[in-house]
């Protein structure tokens, strides 16, 4: 019988594990570290699909892009440095031997390189789960420890945490292979705390469960435990973020140097070239179109990869099917299908009519909903350019022209985004910093003999900013009939921020097992407390970087401009008589390869542009964590850039 190729692969692929299964010993450590969820052979299998695309892929180009050498009368001409013919006893044919050969070459080399990034990513994504576990291991600890007071059980408490994986994060996820392991393989909480010590990445959670093991094999006092360890864990998150924003200092400064001082460097090289007559502008192009744009998203994505975001959360919801009166026999009474239509129409528009009275609500409830309005428009307008300017007989005069408006459309999706994106911002941040001061009064109240839903009605008095609405609608909520922990709920769903979502966590946990929660609260305050200083800390200790950027790009701009006003354009002057004769009056060229000025002046603007679009997002990214932060940045660079060129230029 027939063996199948991809089951004759599966079984290559065996045979080397079980050859050497010492050599793969680490790279299964870090699969299960990274809950990537994939066996170690599966792994190897993609591995090596992986390196073979790579190595095919620029093995493919590098054969196409050789095939250039045909064209130019079998001369290499190195950027005209090192010039030179090929020998005569190359011909057409024994070059394509040749070109075959070196793509061979490519190919190993780069299937080399992506097989070893692939070995190489696993302990990537562990040490990055490992930094973001420790980041916020004092908010789970501070979970547990407020449940351990108000006499759950400690697999309650893990369970909990497992169930709020979009609120705790990494955390959680860890919690969830005990749960996994003590409901689907029977085991008891402390064994299976022991498993997850063998497989997580961080060392300090790894710290955490063996004393808790402890403390529960000894009999000692879990709870003393717990309040110990959480104020150890805050002082060492203060200490773990300093170890972040160094990462992220470090991350600024090699922006700064690569992807701004370096353009900057390539194009005056490119500029002082074109002055001695050799103009390279597929370089050039490829700086402006390529370089920039891919090394600032490789950034944004590795910023991405290593901050915690303080604006994203996931909540799951879920759905019980009550069947009180499944047996209870449902008649349909006929004349009523018109009633039936009309609910479900006011149903269908319901939202809509919402949105239509509160418009400024409804878009900060989803700001994403901005660009069903300002896409369509953006492309509307660049539609109407197309037909509204003139056909230039002069193509670079035709796009220099159209660039401008299609500039302009990208502003009007930008602007509108960042206006509502930073009222959403303010607004949660100023809510947030109340929320300290609203958990110890809640506290406090509840700790004299009132429940929570009669400390909220003391509480509707009290001046919390921004905050004092919510509770007032929560309060509403109350009145209405809801119980205390829907209205939270609908408190967390109209915020939706990690912090909110942790203290409603909490106290609807809490308020479940005992209305005397006063003790909780207080722990929930000096939670929030502690990310709110975290969180001042990094602000305050980025922003210098996001002046940096800041000055950055105003020196790469003025050193474009300088250099297009004092030195192309005198060129251009120069030049343009020995072109007078041609269509328009003459044409200003750059260099001896003929590069008309107007090209050069148009790829200088299109990096400058790019250059604040990624340089705003990236301060974004640095300075406040989020790359929607970023925007408002990236549309005071862009009209800076577009005023100076439209000033000067």
């Amino acid at each position: 019988m027939k063996i199948p190729l991809k089951q004759r692969y599966r079984n290559f692929i065996r045979r080397l594990v079980e050859k050497d299964p010492i050599k793969y010993q680490e790279l299964r450590a870090n699969l299960l570290s990274a809950r990537f969820g994939v066996t170690l052979e599966h792994y190897l299998e993609l591995s090596y699909l992986f390196a073979t695309a790579i190595g095919i892929i620029f093995s493919a180009i590098f054969f196409a892009l050789s095939s250039l050498i045909l064209t130019f009368r079998f001369t290499v001409n190195i950027y005209n440095i090192v010039p030179g013919e090929i020998p005569q006893f190359i011909t057409p044919g024994t070059l394509i031997i040749f070109r075959a050969v070196f793509a061979i070459i490519v190919f190993f080399v780069f299937f080399m390189i992506g097989y070893k990034l692939a070995m190489k990513f696993p302990d990537m994504e562990r040490k990055n789960r490992e930094i973001k576990i420790n980041l916020t291991i004092h908010n789970a600890v501070s979970y547990i420890y407020a449940m351990q007071r108000g006499g759950a059980t400690m697999m309650q408490t893990f369970r909990s945490i497992a169930e709020s994986a979009g609120v705790y994060g990494e955390v959680a996820y860890e919690f969830r292979m005990i749960v996994r392991d003590a409901d689907y393989f029977g085991k008891d909480f402390l064994t299976a705390a022991r498993d997850l010590t063998v497989t997580t990445p961080s060392d300090r959670l790894k710290d955490f469960l063996d004393d808790i093991v402890s403390v529960s094999e000894s009999g000692g006092d879990m709870v003393n435990f717990l309040q110990s360890k959480v104020k150890l864990y805050q002082e060492e998150a203060k200490f773990e973020q300093t170890q972040f924003l160094n990462t992220m200092q470090l991350v600024a400064e090699s922006y700064v140097t690569v992807f701004v001082a370096g353009p900057l460097f390539l194009i005056i090289i490119m500029i002082v070239m074109g002055f001695m007559g050799g103009m390279a502008e597929m370089q050039f192009t490829m700086v402006t179109y390529a370089a920039i744009p891919i090394g600032s998203l490789i950034f944004i994505l590795f910023l991405d990869m290593i901050s915690l975001s303080s604006e994203k959360m996931e909540k799951f919801s879920v759905i019980k099917v009550l069947q009180e009166y499944a047996d209870v026999k449902v008649y349909h009474k006929s004349g009523e299908e018109e009633q039936f239509k009309r609910m479900q129409k006011y149903d269908r528009f319901r939202t809509l009519k919402q949105f239509i009275r509160h418009p400024i609500n409804g878009i900060l409830a989803n700001i994403n909903i901005l660009f069903y309005v300002t896409l369509p428009l953006a492309f509307i307008y660049i539609f109407l350019i197309y037909f509204l300017v003139p056909p230039y007989q002069d193509l670079n005069l035709y796009i220099t022209v159209v660039d401008e408006h299609i500039f302009f459309a990208v502003l009007f999706i930008l602007v509108p985004y960042a206006v509502f994106y930073e009222m959403w911002r303010w607004r949660i941040q100023k809510i947030e910093s109340s929320i300290p001061d609203f958990l110890d009064r809640l506290s406090n109240i509840n700790q004299v003999g009132l429940t929570l839903a009669q400390a909220i009605g003391v509480l509707v008095k009290a001046n919390l900013g921004l905050l004092s609405y919510e509770i007032h609608r929560i309060k509403r909520d109350l009145d209405w009939g809801a119980t205390l922990n829907n209205a939270l709920v609908r408190f967390e769903n109209r915020v939706r921020t990690p912090m909110i979502s942790r203290m409603v966590t909490l106290i609807t946990k809490a308020s479940e097992m005992s209305g005397d929660v006063g003790e909780i609260l207080g722990i929930a305050a000096m939670d929030a407390k502690m990310s709110e200083t975290l969180k001042k800390v990094r602000m305050s200790e980025m922003l210098i970087y996001v002046i940096i950027i800041y000055i950055a790009f105003f020196v790469f701009l003025f050193v474009i401009i300088v250099m297009d006003v004092m030195f192309i354009e005198h060129l251009a002057e120069i030049n343009i008589d020995q072109t007078s004769s041609g269509i328009g009056g003459g044409t200003a060229m750059l260099g001896s390869q003929q590069m008309p000025v107007l090209v050069v002046e148009r790829l200088l603007y299109h990096t400058c542009i790019f250059q604040a679009l990624f340089s705003g997002l990236i301060a974004g990214m640095m300075g406040e964590g989020s790359i929607r932060a970023g925007v408002k940045h990236s549309i005071v660079m862009i009209v800076i850039a577009i005023s100076l060129f439209i000033f000067f230029i």
